[in-house]
């Protein structure tokens, strides 16, 4: 909260630490006029191996860990959709919950599960999806996924971190010139080669 009231009051130029979708609920609530500049980063929801190593071997009936909340569910039941796993009700998107699900070939058991807790799970289920930040926490390697949001995802996309200024200021000098450096092929290598796919440039 306090970057964004700092960048309306001007206190700052700028700020980089949230998505669209919570920009535009802060806006709302607050009275702001906020607007993104650049999409910086995603942080992509993962497919891991828990009892299953790998999507082809899942079992009818197959035990699938997933976020509880709206927001997260949604993002894990389109990255099973993306898999083939699952088919979701048209529009369904990124509010999609398991009731949404209308076609389920396998038969896939998906518990919902706070999603901190989610790789706690993996001994317990075939597989999980699991949030970037939960899954880098609890030491697990994008690179060890079975599946990963793409970057031309809807989610992807819509969650990308962005970078924000104030109505107005679009066309600031020092706001281009922040955005040019944010998107340059310098910040590109850091953010691959620090995170590893566990942070992915959108740029």
């Amino acid at each position: 909260v306090i970057p964004n009231t700092a960048t309306e009051s001007g206190e700052v130029d700028a700020n980089y630490f949230q998505h669209t979708p919570y920009l535009d609920d802060f806006n709302k609530e607050n009275g702001t006029h906020l607007v993104p500049v650049a999409s910086i980063h995603y942080e992509p929801f993962g497919i891991y191996a828990g009892k299953t190593n790998s999507l082809d071997a899942l079992a009818d009936g197959a035990k699938v860990s997933v976020p509880n909340d709206t927001t997260n569910e949604a993002r894990a039941l389109l990255l099973l959709e993306a898999q083939g796993l699952i088919k979701l009700k048209d529009g369904a998107g990124l509010s999609a919950t398991k009731l949404d699900i209308v076609e389920n070939p396998k038969n896939l058991d998906i518990e919902e599960i706070e999603a901190a807790q989610l790789p706690r799970t993996l001994s317990d289920v075939d597989i999980a999806v699991i949030n970037g930040n939960y899954a880098i926490d609890a030491g697990l390697s994008v690179s060890d996924a079975l599946a990963v949001e793409a970057q031309d995802s809807e989610a992807a996309k819509t969650y990308a971190n962005i970078l924000v200024v104030k109505d107005g200021n679009q066309e600031n000098d020092d706001i281009k010139a922040l955005v040019s450096a944010l998107e340059s092929d310098k910040v590109k290598e850091f953010i691959q080669q620090k995170y590893n796919g566990a942070v992915v440039p959108m740029f």
